[in-house]
């Protein structure tokens, strides 16, 4: 019977290999396409930054690094030491970017440049808290773009099934939903781009829209809720992925269109790609917290003769 226990016991462990091996994976696409969002954003249009730079006391310094104030404001686009210093940021992106392809469980100096870098989406993410006249949802439903890197070295560095993994997770997916649910059930004034996607993609009209986005923010904070108990969270993170995705995708499906250059492949695409830690880290949860049937098909599976115990062998007939 040992030899028994020890094949079922080597099945299991190979079997919860293969998965930590998805998990890393679906944490690695996160951060990732997070990244890579970002370094679109940075290299073509212009990083939110504007709000916290744009300031007396940035000024002040560079007239301490001997920057006059032609050479700060600049003479046209992109020529200005704040724009310059600005677009350098681009660079730091893509590093980030490479680096989550990268990185391995011994790979502490890129853990801790991606820690780094978790830091930066940070900044970023209170730049567009700043600009919304500082409304906490905005800072919220970036959770899971700026927990995503952190994300992705914690499951590294102590597995994807450790508690302090699981942990970030939950917090990650909790802003991205809170913050949302927030501004769709109107505790903060709705955005307007809120009841535009839904109304281009769904093709309803304001009152519908508005309605539905009542019931998606009240389905957010369920969410939120759902997740912290066990008999029902795995339907949660179910909903939890498929929503993630759509909202996602719902910025180049509203957005796009034949009409534009590129089919404004360059202006909505990346909206879509940096927001792909609202349905991947869900996804991560899913699958942590999927029934796990495998105990039960291989103890019922035959054992074979040559282990089988004596007991477990039929008697000959007389």
């Amino acid at each position: 019977m040992n030899e028994v226990e020890t094949e079922i016991d080597v099945q299991n462990t190979s079997e919860q290999s293969g998965t930590d091996r998805v998990l890393i994976l679906i944490l690695r696409a996160a951060a990732f396409l997070c990244f890579a969002g970002w370094t679109w954003v940075h290299y073509y249009w212009e990083a939110p930054y504007g709000i916290l730079l744009w300031q007396d006391a940035t000024f002040e310094f560079a007239s301490e690094q001997g920057v006059s104030w032609d050479e700060f404001i600049g003479t046209g686009t992109n020529d200005g030491w704040l724009q310059t210093w600005v677009s350098r940021i681009t660079w730091l992106y893509f590093a980030f970017t490479i680096m989550t392809v990268t990185v391995r469980s011994k790979s502490y100096l890129q853990m801790a440049a991606l820690i780094g870098g978790s830091g930066l989406l940070t900044v970023l993410s209170y730049a567009k808290y700043v600009a919304s006249q500082r409304q906490l949802p905005m800072f919220l439903e970036h959770g899971g773009q700026m927990l995503a890197p952190i994300l992705l070295v914690t499951a590294l560095l102590f597995g994807a099934r450790h508690r302090a993994t699981l942990v970030v997770a939950m917090v990650a997916l909790v802003m991205t939903f809170a913050g949302h649910g927030c501004y769709a059930v109107g505790w903060w004034p709705t955005p307007g781009n809120f009841y535009g996607m839904i109304s281009l993609s769904l093709g309803v009209q304001y009152e519908t829209a508005n309605v539905m986005l009542g019931v998606f923010g009240i389905l957010d904070f369920i969410v939120c809720i759902a997740i912290f108990l066990p008999y029902v969270r795995r339907w949660a993170i179910w909903y939890a992925v498929v929503w993630g995705f759509l909202t996602a995708l719902a910025r180049p499906v509203a957005g796009m269109s034949m009409s534009l250059n590129y089919w404004g492949a360059d202006q909505y695409i990346h909206e879509a790609v940096l927001r792909a830690p609202h349905f991947l880290i869900p996804l991560y949860l899913a699958i942590l917290w999927r029934r796990d049937l495998s105990a039960t098909p291989t103890l019922a599976k035959p054992i074979p003769p040559s282990i089988a115990p004596a007991d477990a062998v039929p008697a000959a007939s007389a």
